[in-house]
């Protein structure tokens, strides 16, 4: 008896600390932007929700820029499947790197609003891509939206696509960006977003293209001089985690991480749109001068996309999701 009351005191000690080590769970969350950037402000709700919704027992902590995997995206992934990061959020741009599907979400002049992307994400397209993560070892969680992105350059506004005719333009490691800006006369050049402070200031591009949130965070503005509200292209972020350390929560825990996600994407809409104007206001309070397309001349842009439909069905390398994509959005 007295064994057998032993025996059951350690069982019940291994479980007590079973249980505490899993109360006191902390995930690590990467983003590849500063503090002050939409996503990783984005990423910080997030982690307050999963708090608020797990009652403490889940913890997630939030690393900007990148720190974590050396602010390489490829290493990334790479890393996410192999563990040593908990989450990360990044670009679905990147991630077609892995998956070339991931590529239709960004053809330029896709989508008309914010809210046909969104329900692009949240739709079938959306869900197939966050299934197809499983391929390369990483649970998707969510797909947030991205604000649609703009140009910026340090030589002249741009209103027209030959106004890009011979200017050094940086674009994601994406061929689908190579191909577009190619084809209005740029030279695109493909570069890693760590480098492209250091390239605009020393002037080995010109100009580059991102939300309009970004030129603010990464004091863009100190090396560019115009600002374009083009709204190109759209992109979003995938919210993904480590397959092994989605599996040691508990199934309650999984809810609250996936409700928490859901949340923070619609939070994150609202936020980015409120944040929009005051974006472009602290450009031009730093000396950025700011031209926004009329609606004749964005559609200058949207007949050189038209032009590439074959090209980029090409890239996403599986036409019946580029057609499937097309269709869903009225752009056949």
């Amino acid at each position: 008896m007295k064994h057998l009351s032993i025996r059951g005191l350690l069982t019940a000690a291994a479980m007590f600390v079973a249980t505490a080590a899993h109360a006191g769970a902390t995930l690590t969350l990467s983003t590849p932007d500063p503090d002050g950037s939409e996503i990783t402000v984005a990423a910080n709700k997030f982690a307050e929700l999963v708090a608020a919704k797990t009652n403490g027992e889940v913890t997630v902590k939030v690393f900007p820029n990148g720190t974590l995997y050396g602010a390489d995206p490829s290493a990334a992934v790479k890393q996410l499947a192999g563990g040593s990061l908990d989450m990360l959020v990044l670009a679905t741009s990147l991630y077609a790197n892995f998956n070339p599907k991931f590529s239709a979400i960004s053809i330029p002049y896709l989508f008309d609003d914010e809210a046909q992307l969104r329900a692009y994400l949240a739709g079938e397209q959306g869900q197939e891509l966050i299934s197809d993560l499983s391929n390369i070892g990483i649970k998707g969680i969510n797909l947030w939206t991205r604000p649609f992105r703009q140009m910026t350059n340090s030589r002249h506004a741009i209103e027209k696509p030959a106004d890009l005719a011979g200017m050094k333009f940086r674009v994601p490691n994406n061929p689908l960006w190579v191909e577009f800006f190619k084809k209005m006369g740029a030279a695109p050049t493909p570069m890693a977003f760590a480098e492209v402070y250091n390239a605009l200031q020393l002037k080995v591009v010109d100009g580059q293209e991102n939300p309009i949130n970004v030129p603010v965070s990464a004091k863009f503005y100190e090396v560019q001089k115009y600002v374009s509200i083009t709204n190109h292209m759209a992109d979003g972020w995938v919210l993904g985690i480590n397959p092994a350390k989605y599996e040691a929560l508990s199934d309650a825990e999984k809810a609250a991480i996936t409700e928490a996600a859901k949340e923070a994407e619609a939070w994150k809409v609202e936020n980015d749109a409120a944040t929009a104007e005051s974006s472009i206001a602290e450009l031009e309070k730093h000396g950025m001068q700011t031209n926004r397309l009329t609606p004749e001349q964005q559609q200058a842009f949207v007949a050189v996309s038209k032009e590439l439909f074959p090209v980029f069905a090409g890239l996403v390398k599986d036409q019946a999701f580029f057609d499937k994509t097309v269709a869903a959005v009225g752009k056949q």
